[in-house]
């Protein structure tokens, strides 16, 4: 039972819990609202501790509460449930879990999870002790085996000098799977728990001389959605990253730099190796200079000697060619195919024949150019298996059409 706001504003709760990182939510607040959604925040007396109720009211625009006896007459420890397209609790302490887990309602953030019936996001944050304890994480499962959504929680710095597992995601990858969550509610289920992935991503640079290189627009987006997306399925997760527009790595994922094309080769040949699935969403350039100028080619009176180039390694036929000869024990191998239509053939045609080069079992093809695929928050496209199936992507977030792609490989590994 959910209602929209008469502007169509997705209906949003944003509980706060008492944690340190509770300051982070004023920031996921703002991007909510920014993006265009009405935001109701409930936080515990504990949150108000370290962020104070004006500070909230001021952001949204809306009041705030934390127990169930102001304006009574709104009903709102049923009502704020009732209305709410998705609650997002971020973050989650230990206490929140474990209140939420056993159905308490002693206060109105408790009380509206109780009557919601839309997505639950809950971000957990607290010390890596806490979140490792037997207690925890038999409420985290507890209440994952109830259709909410319990985010990983990222490693880093905490509070005071401590470092480890429970600091409080991005808020910016927060705001992300909020946006997935209302787009596609099924979108984050644990059908990844136990698998190893590994996900390319960004745009490699060749060098030319010491200062310039070849390289393209990839931004690194999709791969970044794809690993944000995986990790919170459950995956174990290794991201091999080219060039990126200094994206913030997800929550619970193993990052590996490299640069070149012949890098991004020997490393996911590397990392492939037991792992359940690949997807390269890299965009490998396909060239690279025959001569790498050992100084800085200067800008002279006569024309430059023509640029000299050789082909790059084919990484993700590489990738299949080495699952054939039983090199790799892959179960699952998947691709990107960034293309533009030319006058005697269109995109999906080009990706039709990208496929049956490749031979992996799964291709997302994408349309570039024009504002579409590179450099942008969106993307759309079509996802085709070896089989000859062709599925359409609508357009959306690129971490929807990452699980869009991930539900297809869920698919074919319970197959295997």
């Amino acid at each position: 039972m959910t209602a929209n706001s008469a502007e169509n504003q997705p209906n949003v709760v944003l509980g706060v819990a008492g944690g340190i990182a509770a300051y982070k939510a004023c920031e996921v607040l703002r991007r909510l609202t920014e993006s265009g959604h009405r935001v109701r925040v409930v936080p515990t007396e504990a949150a108000l501790q370290f962020v104070g109720a004006a500070t909230f009211e001021a952001l949204s625009g809306q009041p705030v509460r934390t127990g169930v006896f102001a304006d009574v007459e709104q009903v709102p420890h049923v009502r704020l449930g009732q209305q709410a397209d998705l609650v997002v609790v971020a973050p989650a302490t230990a206490d929140l879990l474990a209140r939420a887990a056993h159905g308490r309602a002693d206060d109105l953030l408790t009380s509206t999870l109780l009557t919601a019936r839309c997505p639950v996001l809950m971000v957990p944050a607290m010390h890596t002790e806490m979140w490792e304890h037997p207690a925890t994480q038999d409420n985290v499962a507890l209440l994952r085996s109830r259709g909410i959504v319990v985010a990983e929680p990222d490693v880093g710095r905490l509070t005071g000098p401590d470092t480890g597992k429970g600091r409080l995601p991005d808020p910016a990858e927060i705001v992300d799977l909020a946006r997935l969550l209302l787009a596609e509610p099924n979108a984050l289920p644990r059908d990844l728990e136990g698998r190893r992935v590994v996900v390319s991503a960004g745009g490699t640079r060749e060098p030319l001389d010491p200062v310039r290189y070849l390289g393209n627009r990839s931004s690194g987006r999709q791969g970044y959605a794809l690993a944000r997306v995986a990790a919170h399925r459950g995956a174990d997760v290794t991201l091999v990253a080219a060039h990126t527009a200094d994206l913030v790595v997800p929550a619970g994922v193993r990052l590996v730099r490299v640069g070149t094309a012949e890098e991004m080769r020997a490393t996911m040949l590397k990392e492939a190796s037991g792992a359940d699935a690949v997807v390269m969403a890299a965009a490998v350039a396909d060239f690279r200079p025959v001569e790498l100028a050992e100084h800085k080619i200067k800008k002279t009176g006569r024309d430059p000697e023509p640029l000299r180039l050789t082909k790059n390694p084919d990484v993700l036929a590489e990738l299949v060619r080495s699952r054939a000869a039983g090199e790799l024990d892959t179960a699952v191998i998947a691709g990107f195919a960034a293309e533009t239509g030319d006058p005697s053939t269109t995109v999906l045609e080009h990706g039709r024949a990208k496929l049956a080069r490749k031979g992996c079992d799964l291709l997302v093809v994408n349309a570039v150019g024009d504002g579409q695929a590179f450099e942008v928050e969106d993307n759309a496209g079509w996802l085709l298996t070896a089989d000859g199936t062709e599925r359409p992507i609508p357009f959306g977030s690129k971490s929807r059409l990452a699980s869009t792609l991930w539900d297809a490989v869920s698919e074919q590994l319970a197959a295997k």
